[in-house]
């Protein structure tokens, strides 16, 4: 790390990791490199290595950001008094609508992310997913403390491994659809707030 303030290496951290996400809007996780990330910045790619070694570093802060923001939505949704089944629902598939960035990190190869970065910052987002989870999980234990120990576990243990899947199921490309249309596959293109609505509320149902 250069020497510096804190605030000076915390912004060009945040310029570096706005730079990956305005690529990711437009391009895929293989299509980007360091030298594109570089040049979407104010200084060289060689300074870059000064604040993060690898490619897949870079885009696990940027899931670590993306995880901290949904634990604010979320947190302001545990600030309610009270919420009915269909209520909570609602407010956790908006939170998830608002937060496609998100679901589409986590839809990539995490293996292949969190091999190639060091483990300190792989602590990091570990720590940010932990939290979202606790968060989740306080939400229920208010709104609904019906709910035992073990569906509580069911819950949060079925809603996570989910999340995985919503991008891809929600987002296909026009390539992806016309295969589809010629394979002749029964496919219903849902939103991420109708496939995680139904999601929960079956998850509450049971």
């Amino acid at each position: 790390m250069p020497k510096g303030s804190p605030e000076l290496a915390k912004s060009r951290r945040d310029e570096i990791i706005n730079a990956c996400e305005k690529l990711y809007c437009t391009k895929s996780f293989k299509e980007i490199a360091l030298k594109d990330i570089a040049a979407a910045t104010s200084f060289t790619r060689t300074s870059i290595y000064n604040y993060f070694q690898t490619k897949e570093e870079i885009f696990l802060a940027l899931l670590t950001r993306e995880y901290n923001r949904w634990i604010d939505d979320l947190s302001s949704v545990l600030e309610r008094e009270s919420m009915s089944r269909e209520e909570f629902a609602k407010a956790l598939a908006t939170s998830l609508e608002n937060r496609s960035q998100l679901l589409k990190i986590m839809s990539m190869n995490h293996y292949d992310m969190e091999e190639n970065s060091r483990p300190e910052n792989l602590s990091e987002m570990k720590t940010a997913y932990g939290k979202a989870m606790s968060t989740v999980r306080s939400c229920l234990g208010k709104f609904f403390p019906e709910m035992t120990d073990a569906q509580t576990d069911g819950f949060i243990y079925s809603f996570f491994p989910f999340m995985f899947g919503i991008y891809p199921y929600t987002y296909v490309t026009e390539k992806q659809r016309a295969a589809m249309e010629k394979a002749k596959v029964d496919y219903v293109f849902l939103t991420i707030y109708e496939i995680t609505y139904s999601c929960v509320m079956g998850l509450l149902k049971e």
